[in-house]
């Protein structure tokens, strides 16, 4: 991915706080318009926004609740964390932003990752359900102002109280889902101290959770203030970054088994029920999936369940989900005519040019900007498809007439 970048002509530097971050440091155009960026191999955010999944610091393997998730960057994020092994549901109240949350986690080709819509505060999970939660609470965005001055109109002191008393409602919701033992990261891009150290000291002397000290991440500068010992509040103009307050808390009521959580082995569906959806899906087996240019064996554990045409990711893992759940797994692609069609950037499908003769490989960038662009390009290569690739990167299906391949969408 990296090389991919640099043959574009971006310059980037690695961040001391994480070997998963880069600070980007040159762009010949918007860095939002690059080939990487387009094929999900970076999400772009500010630097304070990747800290609170690196303060949660999920298992490898294990699972975590982003419980206001959109637009998605850090459930990627506890995604690539947990790794294929793992499985992080991301729920979002709001069905406008639920769209670009789950358009951003497929883009990243993270299977691992499912959404939810609930609100935060009603989630319908067990008490004690998990061990790593994260709560990015709603909040009024003061660390935002230096990019973004309307907040400071918007949200002014006196309106604040309503996002207060949301947040200290998703704390009492967090604080009963999380297992003893537990971490939860509570987290506001706002610089205001009612929304930060207050709430800090409401869940120590409301909900009994504890302050799990953070060690402050090298690359930022952070602020002292009273009530806020323990946890991290970035100086926004002295980092480099938006103004962000991150803290996390532990439940301590009672030692915890070792893992997250005592996941349920991964069993047939009842009869007319999946477990997802209010029970329209259908199982399918993952070999049902194969084809030229799709390897299922490439996805994590798990299965996938046919609704309607569209065909979604179920991860193994999120069999600890009750059973009348609703939640959605990733999309695969469509089964037409009793064919799977894989998603056309569903890259994470694509077997490796030495193991089929059903790719196309290219050494130029503006070759992949030129398929994208609307031309197409002679191939040799016979069938409805094959898998495009830069050098050994994989990155996407394109359609093939007659030995041409052509993007099945553009830039």
């Amino acid at each position: 991915m990296e090389d991919l970048l640099t043959a574009e002509g971006y310059v980037f530097t690695a961040e001391k706080f994480s070997p998963w971050c880069r600070r980007l440091e040159y762009e010949p155009h918007p860095l939002g318009a690059s080939l990487a960026a387009f094929f999900g191999y970076i999400y772009i955010q500010d630097r304070s926004s990747m800290l609170p999944p690196l303060a949660l610091a999920p298992d490898a393997g294990g699972f975590a609740l982003d419980m206001c998730a959109s637009p998605g960057g850090k459930s990627g994020f506890l995604a690539q964390l947990t790794g294929s092994d793992g499985f992080v549901l991301a729920n979002e109240q709001s069905q406008a932003r639920l769209v670009p949350l789950r358009a951003n986690l497929c883009a990243a080709n993270l299977p691992q990752a499912a959404t939810s819509c609930f609100p935060g505060q009603a989630l319908p999970l067990p008490q004690n359900f998990c061990r790593h939660i994260l709560l990015d609470a709603p909040c009024s965005g003061w660390g935002t102002a230096e990019k973004h001055p309307e907040v400071l109109k918007l949200w002014k002191t006196e309106k604040t109280g309503q996002l207060v008393a949301l947040q200290r409602r998703l704390l009492t919701k967090a604080a009963g889902l999380l297992a003893p033992g537990g971490a939860l990261v509570y987290s506001t891009c706002t610089t205001n101290e009612a929304e930060n150290e207050c709430q800090l000291r409401f869940a120590e002397e409301e909900l009994g959770l504890a302050r799990d000290p953070l060690a402050p991440f090298p690359g930022f500068v952070f602020e002292e203030r009273a009530g806020g010992e323990g946890a991290l509040r970035v100086d926004g103009e002295k980092s480099g970054a938006q103004g962000f307050f991150v803290a996390r808390l532990k439940k301590t009521a009672s030692p915890a088994p070792s893992g997250n959580i005592s996941f349920r082995a991964s069993r047939p569906a009842r009869q007319g029920h999946t477990r997802v959806n209010h029970g329209t899906g259908q199982r399918l087996a993952l070999c049902s999936l194969e084809g030229d240019c799709c390897d299922p064996a490439r996805l994590p554990p798990g299965t996938a369940a046919l609704f309607g045409d569209h065909v979604r990711f179920l991860p193994t893992k999120s069999d600890a989900l009750p059973v009348d759940f609703i939640w959605r797994g990733m999309e695969l692609g469509r089964m037409k005519s009793g064919r799977f069609r894989p998603a056309p950037r569903l890259r994470a499908l694509l077997p490796h040019p030495a193991e089929n003769g059903k790719s196309l490989v290219l050494e130029d960038v503006s070759e992949v900007r030129a398929l994208l662009d609307g031309q197409s390009r002679r191939t040799g290569l016979s069938g409805h498809e094959a898998g495009l690739w830069w050098r050994g990167l994989p990155l996407c299906l394109v359609r093939l007439s007659q030995g041409r391949a052509s993007a099945a969408f553009g830039m």
